[in-house]
């Protein structure tokens, strides 16, 4: 291995150090934290190129949240040569992921239930929710321009009746959304921010038959905006027309034909960080039904790398069987994730 590579890598856990706004003092930082530990051989020179180049490096992931929002993949290589490098097929977070202990609703759903006797009368009010979402690269080599690359992501949302003792804590409800993406960053940068543009499918089901199946298909367009701390994405989507309006016992049809009513045709979200604070906002509307959803969420510190989290949800859509159920939800717990992966 070549000595500059060496020296390169030996800063790894320097460089996490510093924030956006290099300065002369953090340089000077750097130099006496590598003194410590350099080579003899390795000149001040050598030492000061290499802190410019990983203060440079901080700087770039601090500011380009675009880079971070797609790239979490990317391995630290030699500096002087080719700064990332993408690894395939390692999943890494894709959506927040994260787990309510207490997550309260004000109109839990109970109507959809009423087919199984006395169970959704003895649905409780407070439930346990969480969130596992992960992604892998597919293809990392460049397809039409530089930085693209196609991924699969899957996500899974759960909903445990966990207080419910005399109905034995069953799952109420859990939703599997699998997709497959192609994502691009892009050169315009409005506003001196950066942009990147998804195009993807999506499939969303609770795994369900009967009545309590729910699911849809849709293609889906992404376009992210991202400056300093904060990132816009707009999701425009067309849904996939399914077949019979009517399922039947050997023919499965559409057993939710106006989700869309309910869930939208877009979904606007903004992350917001502030210091140790990273706040979120998730909306949907029908402006044809008048109908819509919006989610609000706020990390935390507690203790080193483990952050609190409050959700608050209000509108149509919390989960699958939920489309057309509209309720308030507030809940607290755990960000397993952050929005913003470091």
């Amino acid at each position: 291995m070549k000595k500059n590579t060496l020296l390169y890598l030996s800063f790894g856990s320097i460089a996490t150090t510093f924030n956006a706004q290099a300065s002369d003092e953090e340089l000077q930082t750097c130099l006496m934290k590598s003194l410590k530990t350099a080579d003899l051989t390795v000149t001040v020179g050598e030492l000061k190129r290499a802190c410019n180049n990983l203060l440079l490096v901080a700087k770039k992931a601090q500011h380009n949240k675009v880079e971070s929002f797609f790239k979490q993949e990317l391995k630290t290589k030699n500096l002087a040569s080719a700064p990332y490098v993408m690894t395939p097929y390692v999943m890494t977070p894709h959506r927040m992921n994260y787990l309510l202990p207490v997550s309260y609703s004000d109109n839990i759903n109970k109507e959809d239930y009423d087919i199984v006797e006395g169970w959704a009368d003895n649905f409780e009010d407070i439930e346990i929710k969480y969130q596992l979402s992960f992604r892998v690269p597919l293809l990392t080599e460049r397809l039409f321009t530089q930085g693209d690359g196609v991924a699969f992501a899957f996500t899974l949302q759960s909903w445990w009746q966990i207080y419910a003792r005399s109905i034995s804590r069953p799952f109420r409800e859990t939703n599997y959304q699998p997709e497959i993406f192609y994502y691009t960053p892009l050169s315009w940068q409005p506003l001196e921010g950066n942009t990147a543009f998804l195009l993807g499918f999506e499939h969303q089901s609770n795994g369900n038959s009967s009545s309590f199946s729910r699911s849809w298909n849709r293609l889906y367009a992404n376009f992210v905006f991202a400056k300093d701390n904060y990132v816009i994405s707009f999701k425009p989507w067309w849904r996939i027309p399914e077949g019979n309006k009517v399922s039947t016992a050997m023919v499965p049809g559409d057993d939710n034909p106006d989700i869309t009513d309910y869930m939208g045709n877009f979904e606007l979200s903004l992350v917001y960080k502030w210091d140790d604070y990273d706040v979120f906002f998730k909306g949907r509307e029908n402006f044809k039904a008048h109908k819509g959803y919006v989610e609000l969420g706020v990390t935390f510190p507690i203790f080193e790398r483990l952050k609190g989290y409050i959700q608050y949800t209000n509108g149509y859509g919390e989960s699958l069987i939920d489309y057309n159920n509209s309720q308030q939800t507030i809940g607290i717990g755990f960000s397993l994730t952050d929005y913003f992966q470091d």
